[in-house]
């Protein structure tokens, strides 16, 4: 195996950690379930960052999701492993970061047969700094308002992420619960 090569941690049904297997490795048509974690920032305003996924990425290359997402390393912290991600990918550092979604998991499909099959634990926060996202993992990126958000996930679902599609009324039902 390459030394540098990212792993994933693998893990039961019950989120318990069971291995770890090179990130390359496993996602393919029998992606088994492993740990990773997405990210909502907002700005000053309020409003939301979402990112256009490279061309080059494996799975699902040029939609747009949430602001970032990862798999902690075996070992690691997974909020340490979100601010990591969030300088790496995007170049910013993150303010009031807040793990929100603690159990949400999905299995999706892409169009090439490539499995997602992620625990993932969804985390919000502020930006602090400007936006400078590494071109291998992000096309393009905008500040957008939540309604029409929302809205376009809704309406042009094959444009988005199916993780942020599935995020998007948990995050708004669990704002919902904290008033």
């Amino acid at each position: 195996m390459n030394p540098i090569e990212e792993l994933v941690v693998l893990v039961d049904d019950e989120g318990r950690p069971i291995g770890e297997a090179p990130k390359s490795s496993v996602h393919s048509a029998e992606t088994p379930l492993h740990l990773a974690f997405s990210c909502h920032v907002r700005d000053g305003r309020g409003k939301i960052l979402v990112t256009r996924r490279a061309l080059s990425k494996r799975t699902w290359p040029g939609v747009w999701t949430n602001s970032f997402c990862g798999h902690p390393a075996p070992g690691e912290d997974v909020t340490e492993a979100v601010i990591r991600r969030a300088r790496q990918e995007l170049g910013i550092e993150l303010d009031d970061l807040e793990l929100v979604l603690p159990h949400f998991r999905y299995r999706a499909v892409d169009a090439s047969g490539v499995v997602e099959h992620e625990l993932c634990p969804v985390y919000v926060a502020r930006v602090r700094g400007d936006v400078e996202p590494d071109p291998a993992e992000v096309v393009e990126w905008k500040w957008v308002d939540e309604a029409p958000l929302t809205l376009a996930v809704e309406s042009a679902g094959w444009a988005f992420s199916p993780w942020l599609a599935l995020q998007l009324p948990e995050l708004a039902a669990a704002a919902a619960r904290r008033g």
